[in-house]
């Protein structure tokens, strides 16, 4: 099952290391700004081979507002993982939610 979060939830599992962070935007926009922590797996790439991206349960999804994130949130949990989680708002909301975005232009991947 997915579990929506908002930016305030989202930065609370991220604060206790409850979950890892994926952003499934593109490299254009991770540059823009992105979670700390984050790393970046597009969404096609993900769809890909979503096993090789996962290595563990409890995972938080990102991308821009929270459609793209859902849909590979739901591809995790069609695998099985069960500690799924999409940042319903995306990476604006968690900005508008007062919460820092970093800009470094390394991908961690």
């Amino acid at each position: 099952m997915v579990r929506s979060v908002s930016p305030q939830q989202a930065n609370e599992l991220i604060s206790r290391g409850e979950v890892e962070v994926i952003d499934v935007r593109d490299a254009n926009e991770w540059s823009t700004g992105h979670l700390a922590g984050a790393r970046l797996v597009p969404l096609d790439q993900f769809r890909a081979n979503p096993k090789a991206a996962l290595p563990r349960d409890g995972v938080l999804f990102v991308c821009a507002a929270g459609v793209r994130s859902q849909t590979a949130a739901r591809v995790a949990a069609s695998l099985g993982f069960t500690k799924i989680y999409n940042l319903n708002s995306g990476t604006r909301g968690w900005a508008k939610a007062g919460l820092p975005l970093v800009q470094d232009l390394s991908v961690a991947v």
